[in-house]
């Protein structure tokens, strides 16, 4: 596979223009040249094969050589992720983009200590779907996860209701493992999960009363180990540990 890769449109002919951004990142960043093979790709799973017809920074050309589309996700994974702080939650998007997860949504919940207006929740959104981007193109991941707007806690558990399995990683008592969740779910359904959704905490977890809000609305609280993980090593480490489970169920 080429080493350049661009997010790109859907082409209407056999050429794509690609963004100034895009166009900056892979000819001044990468170095990318005239006659160079690159990977488009639209973050839904469709590439295409080009060539560098015109290497200009603000507004490269490629020349569509053939397109392939990638098998789908064989497992849909939502990291609900609690808003943590400082840039943190890049590094969390990041990650999360390399992992697979198909859907990241950050979260308010009551030990949050970042409070952003409007105008700030929309800026950092769009910084944060540029970070999947950039993760995407980096690990070559033809599928973009979905950034949706952070959201309040309370309302995005209660409208959490089209999943086959919900999960939220606790360092409360009564938890179990997630070999021991996942093991259950395939005896009562001879199948594994086909879309599950993570919640992961802020600095300090869940609250007592928000963990047991999320119990009663059907989450199993599950154990990420005797040790207290910072809040991004326990999103990654938790869709990490989850993907390699579904892959070889």
């Amino acid at each position: 596979m080429p080493d350049f890769r661009a997010h790109c449109s859907p082409p209407a002919r056999d050429e794509i223009r690609l963004t100034p951004e895009e166009s900056h990142h892979l000819v001044v960043v990468n170095r990318c040249g005239r006659g160079d093979p690159v990977v488009a790709f639209d973050g839904r799973g469709r590439e295409w094969i080009t060539e560098c017809i015109d290497a200009s920074k603000a507004a490269a050309a490629l020349r569509v050589k053939s397109m392939r589309q990638a098998p789908p996700l064989p497992h849909e994974i939502t990291l609900g992720q609690a808003l943590p702080k400082g840039a943190t939650m890049d590094d969390i998007i990041r990650q999360a983009t390399e992992v697979g997860a198909a859907r990241i949504v950050p979260l308010l919940s009551e030990r949050t200590q970042v409070h952003l207006d409007a105008d700030r929740q929309d800026k950092k959104l769009e910084k944060w779907r540029v970070t999947a981007i950039e993760a995407a193109k980096q690990c070559g991941n033809p599928w973009l996860p979905e950034i949706a707007p952070l959201q309040q806690f309370p309302a995005f558990i209660a409208a959490a209701k089209d999943f086959d399995l919900k999960l939220v990683a606790s360092l409360h008592a009564g938890t179990t493992s997630l070999k021991a969740a996942l093991k259950h779910y395939h005896d009562r359904h001879q199948a594994a999960p086909r879309k599950v959704l993570w919640l992961v905490g802020p600095e300090g977890d869940f609250s007592p009363a928000e963990m047991t809000a999320a119990i009663t609305v059907g989450f199993q609280p599950i154990t990420l180990g005797p040790l207290v993980l910072r809040s991004d090593t326990a999103a990654i480490y938790a869709l990490s540990i989850l993907s390699y489970e579904l892959a070889n169920a």
